[in-house]
């Protein structure tokens, strides 16, 4: 018998070693001389790899005291060093006069974009195109490359289920499927093949963890979240980007239950380290070390330092915590050299895979090909392909292009609130806009603004905005939110069109035109009030550089509108949070049973109305079902089958499904499958995202479509903290978007 235990103990760890060598491998390719590094360094330049540091990127002089800091190896990387000059000086500092020359790594808040804009990461999400998401992080990286940027704060990969929150814009929307996904598209598009290839620059998968999950929607704000809810809906994006070799990870400013993320010793060794086997260096968020102290976590920052070392963070940006204290901490035993050594092994680490050593210098032959045609052309596809078509009634669109136009609105011709939020290096004079791309195209129409600017309350333009308006065929209103209204410190209690923008489409409405609404947005917006008004509604997102010539080929027919809501979009901020991939109550909501409060009789007899969860004036419905997304087209969802009504744990199953193209126009489809694990050890969503894919359809074509799950689909982290499937009954879903398609059942069973 003990035989037959040692064999399989023995069979089980050469399997547990198999599995692990790749993370071995990839872990020792630089080791040996990072230990010997370590080795020579004294104690003060070990706490300087720690330091992140950086001044304006509109400073006019280099400090002499910053200076003298990378002479003496006291800082390990720079934010927002964009005068190219101080870039090469500083590195110069660094290589030639540090006592190890060992090099810094400059970042940078590289978004969607470094001059070439590309949509704003949620409108990315909605083009539900991984290659996409790569293509615009590559361009990205190679334009910023080019000013000696190695390493990005980016992708967020927080789930976002409140549109309040003005991160969501930076967010991959609600889904976490889709968020895992994209992440990995972003890490390969940043870091491609090779991180030492000096057009790439490293990424850093941000924010861990669940900071999109701030109560009310307000930035900063502490998150409660149990935590089979942090592991099956917030984590999965970060273990993707983790898996995918993130360089880089960045602690969120939140407290979860209870603890900041910063000073989490549990979310950053334990998870982080341990389970995922993270292998790059964990940077803070702008000052969330010493912001501990105001959470009421650290006493002051000296403890913060000593909470954030720790809990494992390796690099603290801006803040001097470490700086100043982890020398006395360190004297004091609270923390050990070995914690401090494994801070610098990690940071150097990625400046190994980085080729800095090897080659840390601006390449200035590489000019970056800022705005370069192909670069252009991929932007302008990712904003045609993130545009989602919410409305269009009696086909209004496409527009002919003998339609006489009347261009109206304060984000017609807006060029530095098309680019959108986290936009620093985008050039406005560089932006297309849609009253651009009409003049480039000879088009017939009048322009008038009607509102200067989103917020604009004032109603002076109102009368040439409506004199041009009579005068056309079709009104095209171009509305929304400046850049500033989204992204961080961002969030708003009402999300309806700020201004009097609402007032001009009533006006506006008078004059009996047809009235197309294309909103520039970094979040959903509420139409509700005026969604009656409107014949046909866009939704741009801020869609970057090539925004308006993507907009003008949409608008026209020359290409369809092909993106998909990644998030719900609310009737109401009141129904915030809103996730399609909810629960249920004990009492779920019913259409059957729902009276909404308009039908509620006056002196009503006091009772349940429908006895389930629901708003009595907003029902328990969104405006438009997350995946949602019109076309110029129309397709037909028939003869769905499984391959079997029962499958067991170590089996696929097989769904198929016939689309039709019933309409006149070729056009895509994005074919979505959900699926509800009906009874679980904890309750389960109402539907969960398991698949999609993009078809193309000629007009009249049917195309048979299949996919395949297996258990590792259905698994989840339970009540123990065990992540696996459970045997029962399953609903399955195929369709357009989260709230229709056809259905069928499965059973899994050992």
């Amino acid at each position: 018998m003990k035989k037959i235990f040692f064999l399989l103990l023995f069979i089980l760890t050469l399997v547990s070693c198999k599995e692990n060598k790749p993370k071995l491998l990839k872990y020792g390719a630089y080791e040996n001389k990072i230990d010997a590094l370590i080795s020579k360094m004294t104690l003060e330049e070990k706490i300087g790899q720690t330091n992140l540091r950086g001044v304006s990127s509109r400073a006019k002089i280099l400090p002499e005291d910053l200076k003298e800091s990378v002479k003496n190896g006291n800082v390990g990387a720079f934010l927002n060093i964009m005068n190219l000059d101080y870039v090469d000086e500083l590195q110069r500092l660094a290589i030639e006069e540090s006592p190890n020359g060992i090099p810094l790594i400059f970042g940078r808040d590289v978004i969607h974009g470094f001059k070439t804009l590309f949509p704003i990461p949620l409108g990315l999400a909605a083009t539900w195109d991984a290659q996409i998401v790569e293509k615009s992080s590559e361009i990205a990286a190679f334009e910023a490359s080019a000013a000696g940027i190695r390493w990005t704060f980016a992708p967020m990969l927080d789930i976002a289920r409140d549109s309040r929150w003005g991160r969501i814009a930076e967010s991959p929307g609600e889904d976490t499927y889709l968020a895992t996904i994209l992440g990995e598209a972003y890490i390969k598009g940043f870091q491609g093949d090779d991180l030492s290839n000096p057009h790439r620059i490293a990424a850093s998968a941000k924010h861990y963890i669940a900071y999109g999950a701030a109560i009310g929607g307000r930035d900063y704000n502490t998150v409660n979240l149990s935590e089979p809810l942090l592991r099956n809906v917030y984590l999965p994006p970060f273990k993707s980007a983790i898996d995918a070799g993130a360089a880089t990870v960045m602690s969120s400013f939140n407290e979860i239950n209870g603890i900041p993320a910063t000073g989490n010793e549990f979310l950053l060794k334990d998870v982080l380290r341990g389970e995922l086997q993270f292998d790059g260096f964990v940077v803070s968020d702008w000052d969330s070390v010493i912001e501990m102290i105001e959470h009421g976590f650290a006493r002051d920052e000296k403890h913060a330092g000593e909470l954030a070392a720790k809990a494992g963070l390796d690099m603290e940006m801006t803040s001097e915590a470490y700086e100043n204290h982890l020398k006395e901490l360190i004297k004091e035993n609270k923390v050990t050299i070995e914690e401090l050594n494994e801070f610098v092994r990690n940071i150097l680490r990625i400046k190994f895979r980085l080729g800095l050593f090897e080659n840390p210098y601006r390449n200035k032959k590489h000019t970056g090909n800022f705005y370069a045609e192909k670069h252009l052309k991929e932007a302008k596809k990712a904003a045609i392909e993130s545009t989602v078509l919410l409305k269009n009634k009696n086909s209004i669109l496409p527009i002919s292009t003998k339609a006489k136009v009347a261009i109206i609105g304060p984000l017609a011709n807006a060029p530095h609130e098309q680019l959108g939020t986290w936009a620093f290096d985008g050039e406005k004079e560089h932006t297309n806009t849609p009253l651009l791309a009409y003049k480039n195209a000879n088009a017939n129409f009048k322009f008038a603004k009607g509102l200067t600017h989103s917020r604009d309350i004032s109603k002076k333009g109102f009368k040439k905005a409506i004199e041009i308006a009579k005068k056309s065929d079709v009104i095209l209103f171009f509305g929304g939110e400046e850049a500033i209204l989204s992204g961080e410190a961002h969030s708003r209690a009402n999300i309806d069109l700020p201004g009097a923008q609402e007032e001009l489409i009533n006006e506006l409405a008078k004059t009996g035109k047809p009235i197309v609404l294309v909103i520039m947005a970094g979040r959903p917006i509420t139409i509700t009030n005026i969604i009656e008004k409107t014949d046909a509604v866009l939704m741009a997102w801020h869609p970057g550089t090539m925004g308006g010539e993507a907009l003008y080929e949409v608008l026209h027919g020359i290409k369809s509108p092909e993106g998909r809501l990644p998030v719900s979009w609310p009737k109401t901020a009141g129904q915030l949070p809103f996730f399609y991939n909810h629960k249920n109550t004990g009492r779920p909501a019913d259409s059957t049973s729902f009276i909404p409060m308009e039908k509620i009789p006056i002196a009503a007899w006091q009772s349940s109305l429908g006895n389930d969860s629901h708003y009595l004036d907003a029902g328990f419905t969104p405006h438009f079902p997350f995946g949602f997304g019109l076309t110029y087209t129309s397709f037909n969802y028939s003869d769905m089958s499984i391959s079997k009504n029962t499958i067991h744990f170590n089996e696929d199953l097989e769904v198929k499904v016939s689309i039709k193209n019933t309409g006149e126009k070729d056009g895509k489809e994005l074919v979505q499958l959900y699926v509800q694990d009906i009874v679980g050890s904890i309750t389960r969503p109402v539907k969960e995202l398991k698949r999609f894919k993009h078809v193309f359809l000629k007009s009249g074509e049917t195309k048979e479509i299949s996919f395949k799950i297996s258990s590792k689909d259905l698994e989840f982290v339970n009540h123990k903290i065990i992540k696996a499937a459970e045997e029962g009954a399953f609903n399955l879903w195929v369709g357009p978007n989260a709230a229709q398609g056809l259905k069928t059942s499965f059973i899994l069973q050992k």
